[in-house]
């Protein structure tokens, strides 16, 4: 349990990273809240990912209640996510409860090596509308406004338009 300065010290960066990651990248703060548990408290796998449960819901509900008010939160989707992820979640602390600390682990570690892995081939595959306005390349750069580009990447294979 929390007890110790150095406890408390990594609690308190817990925190505050996955505070940070959560607004950031929309994590709920699992990501970080589960192993840190374990790290940081010594909690054990059973332990962590209960505790992640809860602790994510303020973290979610600050962070969605921001984003909303830039008019980024899809209501109607983040609705049925919500509903249909109730009997989801129940089957899995049941799961969850019948198998090992050690198969925990292993899935969730496989788990977040998968979410990596499928986010490095997506901003490797796809163009990005860049915020500033044209497109922009996810390998750095900005492909709109390169010579040549034509200034609209989607709709121009490379070359300027033709008057």
């Amino acid at each position: 349990m929390i007890g110790s300065i150095p406890v408390v010290v990594g609690v308190v960066a817990l925190g505050a990273a996955a505070g940070v990651l959560g607004g950031l990248l929309g994590l709920g703060g699992g990501v970080l809240f589960v192993p840190g548990l374990v790290i940081f408290l010594g909690l054990s796998q059973h332990h962590a990912e209960a505790t992640s449960l809860l602790a994510i819901v303020p973290v979610a509900l600050v962070g969605a209640l921001i984003q909303d008010r830039y008019g980024n939160v899809r209501r109607g989707d983040a609705l049925q996510l919500g509903v249909l992820s109730v009997a989801g979640v129940a089957g899995g602390v049941v799961l969850a409860n019948v198998l090992s600390g050690a198969v925990l682990r292993t899935a969730f570690a496989l788990l977040m090596l998968l979410i990596a892995a499928q986010l490095v081939r997506r901003t490797l595959a796809q163009k990005e509308p860049d915020p500033r306005g044209g497109d922009r390349d996810p390998r750095g750069g900005d492909r709109a406004s390169a010579p040549g580009s034509g200034g609209n990447i989607k709709n121009d294979p490379g070359g300027p338009e033709e008057a």
